[in-house]
């Protein structure tokens, strides 16, 4: 028995300990294990399964810096909806039947971090807030601080974001959390492009690394940083730091072949060293999907040490090598810029940047100035090639005949060796089963395999052929009438040297026959004529003109633009672009020869006196106070237009006579053809027609010109309907009942969502009036939409109105042209059986239209 009463009371008391209220030893023990093992538990690791479906949305790509963190968004978070409202279902729970335990500001947290994750910002902001401000443990806070910036971040709240991490920085940190700061600090400075901090965060969080925090890849991502600041020593350090944490395989690649780039090569020996590692890599069957990264790298090697033509080869062969978009395209890139820079052919440069922006993503760093030079290298092309072609005529036409044939001869010999070469070697590889490749690096192992589909290299060529006949095509029917788009995906094409004629097609120069019309040809267009000797002479002088330009506006290379424009002025001396370009030049040496500009600033004062550069010169402001009073009717013009909209033609005029008394600038066409509409207004449609046709006269070159025989040719238009009207007569009896008409094109097919559209509007809008709408055919052309019938002229002129103002900009009527009016039913009567549209149209804005009541 009394063990018995020893049971009941042990039960007795531990039920009372399960009690909210208690805050015994037994209770408090009671509730911290309840709370941490059944809804925390399960939260956390729920937190932890949403957490790295986050990590895996992460698509690293080792040629780009990479992403600290992934970033959130709203796609992804639908993807895991259940999983973070399960999160906050269970930690909720816990908090609610445990309020007392420990482990609610923990379950706080986990709430917040489901709700950052489910893209739900604002509630995340509140619940760590609330964290941050009602957990007594300091660590905790510091945590819900740490995610509250992150969520500041991903909102990109920046101004917030950098005082959570300055309040913190301030605190004592656990050695956990002080890491977390520093990550959290370089994933903001990354997301705000600031390097510099970012790379110093990641340093500092070194040290504080754990295994989970993938430490090679944030190595990795340090000599990222580092190598793109210029710091090689230290970006060299932090790959081999990588490596020796057995990363990921292609991790582990990317940082081998990116220390070859940041290497110091002081001997001869470094550089054998590294280029058998890129040998050794190349053989490495491991390393094949990769094997367009390793050409781009040895033709970036090749490049540094002033190899020109093999870093050539080796981007072409990376071009070819792989289907990665952005190594492609960088490769082409490289090409274009060594033949822009260094090799100066600038219709080859023009082509292989044509194909760099077909391949490139829009991402790419600096597209805007990648496409910009490929923008203007087409007219750079043309303007260098017409200098040296015009150079070479000129050259030529002071010569005897039989010597400039021989010369001609000479030169399309010359031409004809690398294609004949081509041919031969062509013809070698079809006979001995080659692939078409002679660079040792580029055959597979297994090259001589007879089967096509058993050589990767074969295969990629393949691929790459395909792709520069047809571009890159769906795999579907029809597939030959698919449109296509096509880039340069054959860089070692012959190409006409700088001194062939621009445009011209490339001829097989082997067939003596086709030699001795080419040489004709180029005879013909010798200059001999003092006439085509000073056309020449011009494009000459046009194409140094436009070649300063391109380089100091479009490409910002000053240097280049003054030798350009030193050579006009030394050739031409008498050209009228000299003004221009002696100002130009002063500009340019401005910033760096103080002496050099006073010389050109000099030459332009003493002989262009009068010039617009001289004044300009003399007076930095004179373009601006001569543009002020075009500024100010400008200005005035605005105001009366607005005014000659809402049918104020007072007020307009007013306006007008103002701008009319700044005086004569290059605004006042303006102002006349205003001044003209006016007239239409105000009075009779013969004097409108009569001002037009004097404003024709006036400003017969102006852009506003056929605007004018525009608005002419319909007001006769208009006047021949008036008079044709004459004959239809409407009924003036406007107060009875009326309906309201929408006319449209047979042929848009809209009758169906037109009354749809009305019957919606005459339900929301005129319930009480109960309105059919029927559809009638009008003509062969047109089709009506008929709204019957409204009980007065007030009532349907509320109805116009409140159709033009809510649906009729709205589809389907904004898609297509369309009238719509009211009409008496005896006039619609009148209407109907003349097909008189245009009659109708006159009469309606006669008597109907607010101006004209």
């Amino acid at each position: 028995m009394p063990l018995r009463l020893l049971l009941y009371g042990l039960i007795a008391l531990l039920i009372a300990a399960c009690s909210v209220e208690q805050n015994t030893i037994t209770a408090n023990l009671y509730h911290n294990t309840a709370a941490h093992y059944n809804g925390y538990y399960y939260a956390r690791e729920k937190t932890r399964d949403v957490e790295k479906l986050i990590a895996r949305s992460l698509d690293d790509d080792p040629n780009q810096i990479l992403r600290l963190f992934p970033r959130l968004d709203s796609t992804l978070a639908k993807s895991f909806t259940k999983d973070t409202e399960e999160i906050v279902k269970m930690a909720s729970l816990s908090i609610q039947r445990h309020p007392n335990s420990k482990w609610t500001d923990d379950n706080y947290l986990l709430v917040g971090k489901a709700r950052l994750y489910a893209y739900d910002f604002q509630n995340a902001i509140l619940t760590f807030k609330y964290v941050n401000t009602k957990s007594p443990d300091t660590d905790t806070r510091h945590r819900a601080l740490l995610q509250l910036l992150r969520t500041f971040t991903e909102l990109r709240d920046y101004d917030r974001a950098e005082e959570t991490f300055r309040f913190l920085e301030k605190e004592k940190l656990s050695k956990h959390n002080a890491k977390d700061l520093y990550l959290e600090k370089a994933y903001y400075y990354q997301e705000r492009n600031n390097y510099d901090y970012m790379v110093r965060n990641l340093t500092l969080a070194d040290s504080l690394l754990e295994k989970q925090d993938r430490k090679g890849r944030i190595y990795f991502l340090i000599g990222q940083v580092y190598q793109k600041l210029g710091f090689d020593a230290e970006a060299y350090n932090y790959y081999r730091k990588c490596i020796g944490t057995n990363p990921d395989y292609e991790i582990d690649f990317y940082a081998r072949l990116n220390m070859a780039q940041v290497a110091r090569l002081d001997h001869k020996r470094d550089i054998k060293q590294l280029r058998a590692q890129f040998e050794r890599m190349l053989a490495d069957t491991k390393n094949t999907e990769f094997r367009d990264k390793i050409y781009y790298e040895l033709g970036e090697f090749d490049r540094k040490q002033g190899n020109l033509k093999q870093a050539l080869e080796s981007y072409s062969l990376a071009a070819h090598a792989g289907t990665n978009q952005r190594i492609q395209g960088s490769a082409y890139l490289r090409m274009g810029q060594l033949h822009f820079d260094s090799l100066k052919k600038y219709s080859q440069a023009k082509l292989y940047y044509d194909s760099a922006i077909g391949t490139l993503p829009k991402d790419f760093e600096e597209y805007d100035a990648i496409k910009k030079r490929q923008e203007i290298l087409g007219d750079f092309a043309k303007y260098t090639e017409a200098i040296t072609w015009n150079d070479s005529l000129l050259t030529l036409s002071v010569l005897d005949t039989a010597l400039v044939r021989k010369r001609i001869d000479s030169v399309l010999a010359e031409r004809a060796k690398p294609v004949a070469a081509a041919k031969k070697k062509k013809r070698r590889s079809v006979n001995t089963g080659s692939t078409g490749s002679s660079n040792a690096f580029f055959n597979s192992d297994n090259a001589t395999v007879s089967w096509y589909f058993g050589n990767p290299s074969a295969v990629s060529m393949g691929q790459t052929e395909f792709k520069r006949i047809w571009g890159n095509i769906p795999l579907e029917d029809n597939w030959r009438r698919s449109n296509k788009a096509t880039v340069l995906q054959d860089p070692g094409q012959v190409l006409t040297e700088n001194n062939a004629e621009p445009n011209r097609p490339t001829t097989d120069a082997a067939a003596p026959t086709q030699k001795v019309d080419e040489a004709g040809k180029l005879i013909s267009q010798l200059p001999y004529t003092p006439e085509a000797k000073a056309k020449a002479l011009a494009q000459i002088e046009e194409g140094y003109f436009k070649l300063g330009d391109l380089y100091y506006f479009q490409l910002n290379e000053k240097e280049n633009a003054s030798q350009s424009y030193t050579t006009l002025l030394r050739r031409f001396p008498d050209s009228e672009h000299v003004p221009e370009v002696l100002y130009k030049l002063y500009l340019i040496a401005r910033e760096t020869d103080t002496a050099k500009a006073e010389r050109y600033a000099t030459q332009l004062k003493t002989n262009h006196p009068n010039s617009t550069y001289t004044h300009i010169l003399e007076n930095p402001d004179y373009l601006r106070e001569t543009s002020v009073a075009a500024e100010k009717q400008k200005l005035l013009y605005k105001e009366a237009y607005t005014f000659y909209q809402a049918n104020n033609l007072r007020a307009a005029q007013e306006k007008l006579k103002q701008a009319q008394r700044e005086g004569e600038t290059n605004f006042t066409p303006q102002l006349d053809l205003l001044q003209v509409l006016l007239t239409g207004r105000t009075e009779d449609v013969t004097r409108y027609q009569y001002e037009l046709g004097e404003y024709i006269k006036k400003y017969p070159n102006h852009e506003l010109k056929s605007y004018a025989e525009q608005l002419l040719g319909a007001s006769k238009t208009l006047l021949e309907k008036l008079e044709r009207a004459k004959g239809i007569q409407f009924s003036s009896y406007l107060d009875g009942p009326h309906n309201f008409v929408v006319v449209y094109t047979t042929g848009d097919n809209i009758t169906i969502p037109v009354s749809n559209a009305l019957d919606k509007f005459n339900a929301m809008q005129w319930k009480d009036l109960k309105l059919n709408t029927t559809n009638l055919i009008l003509n062969a052309d047109k089709t009506i939409s008929l709204v019957t019938e409204l009980p007065s002229r007030a009532a349907a002129l509320s109805y116009f109105d409140k159709f033009l103002a809510q649906i009729a900009s709205a589809k389907p009527f904004s898609n297509y042209k369309f009238y719509s009016f009211v009409i008496t039913k005896e006039n619609f009567q009148i209407f109907y059986r003349t097909k008189a549209l245009d009659e109708y149209l006159t009469f309606f804005d006669r008597n109907y239209q607010k101006q004209n009541q």
